[in-house]
């Protein structure tokens, strides 16, 4: 417990253990932050489905993220679980003792810094909360009991996030060309919660909430709040993530990429830290059973297009991606077709 950030940030300055490499801080330099990230509109849906999906399809292509607006979560299912969350990183240390583990295993789990806090180089500036939410009847069980109206609030978020999360899904469906329902089943069928808690930094300058990765995942739906720390990696430069009331940041993961053979895009980002606020983000990680087997769409390859994946278990990509401490071209690189061989299928 004495290792979560928020226990002692405000007692002392900067760990030399959180402090980057030289070539990863994220320095001082001013990052841009606003409209160079679509917004998309989900409610356009409704009178021009065509329109939607060509700017849900254009932003996954040329960003990979993007934030949405008119999506169909309620204003107030939004702040009860941003403020229970908040809630919940306030409550006094021994209140959450009993969540607290370094076993990644975990079902719900209170931990600091990354998956192995033992074993990294250096530290990241934030505490973290982690529970699975399917199957939901079992998985609500084991989620914290205080506040206590944290079961409700999130329930309720994670019903609505990943019927939002599987709308988002048929609009690429439709848009790459792929049969309707393609992603349902097994394919959408495990969700993650992960509540990141970044207390205020004595030198922003030296450290980050997050490293530069991208997510395993399939889609990632990421309740961000009001205060800036996300940036996205694109052409060379980091770019800021304007919060945006009532939106909600959408991110295109590995298995989605590797679905569509390469036309959608996995971006890389990171969340970096500042000096005067806290800043508590909920993310929703909709991803394939551990089971499920994934592969480039049939659909999608041919000739001309050969496949640039092999088939794998999801566990497998798993396993390796957290063993490469989410390095993005190495985490892919073990399922890469060789070009020859991808032709020759």
């Amino acid at each position: 417990m004495e290792r979560l950030v928020s226990n002692w940030y405000n007692h002392r300055p900067l760990p030399e253990s959180y402090i980057c490499p030289p070539e990863t801080r994220p320095g001082k330099l001013s990052i841009p932050s606003g409209d160079t990230i679509p917004v998309v509109s989900l409610g356009e849906a409704l009178i021009n489905r065509s329109n939607t999906i060509l700017n849900v399809l254009r932003a996954s292509q040329e960003f990979g993220f993007f934030q949405v607006v008119n999506h169909g979560v309620s204003e107030k299912v939004l702040n009860d679980t941003m403020n229970v969350v908040e809630e919940f990183f306030k409550m006094p240390m021994e209140e959450k003792a009993s969540l607290y583990s370094e076993d990644p295993n975990k079902v719900c789990r209170l931990y600091t810094s990354n998956i192995n806090y033992g074993t990294e180089k250096y530290h990241f500036w934030r505490d973290i909360l982690k529970h699975h939410c399917h199957p939901l009847d079992d998985c609500i069980k084991l989620w914290p009991q205080k506040p206590t109206r944290y079961r409700d609030v999130i329930r309720t978020f994670s019903v609505e996030g990943k019927k939002l999360g599987l709308t988002i899904l048929e609009l690429l469906t439709e848009g790459l060309g792929l049969e309707s329902g393609y992603f349902k089943e097994d394919l959408s069928e495990a969700m993650l919660l992960v509540a990141n808690h970044y207390p205020p930094c004595p030198d922003p300058s030296l450290t980050l909430g997050l490293p530069k990765h991208c997510d395993p995942n399939l889609i990632t739906i990421l309740l961000q709040g009001h205060t800036f720390g996300l940036q996205v990696f694109k052409d060379g430069q980091w770019i800021g993530v304007q919060p945006l009331p009532n939106a909600l940041v959408v991110n295109i993961g590995h298995q989605l990429r590797i679905v569509s053979n390469n036309k959608l895009k996995s971006a890389e980002h990171r969340a970096v830290t500042n000096s005067k606020v806290a800043r508590t983000t909920v993310g929703l990680f909709i991803s394939s059973s551990e089971d499920s087997i994934i592969e480039p769409a049939k659909s999608l390859t041919n000739a001309a297009q050969p496949p640039l994946y092999r088939a794998f278990r999801y566990k497998e990509f798993l396993s390796y991606y957290f063993s490469m401490m989410g390095d993005t071209e190495l985490a892919l690189q073990p399922f890469k077709l060789p070009f020859n061989q991808s032709v020759i299928s």
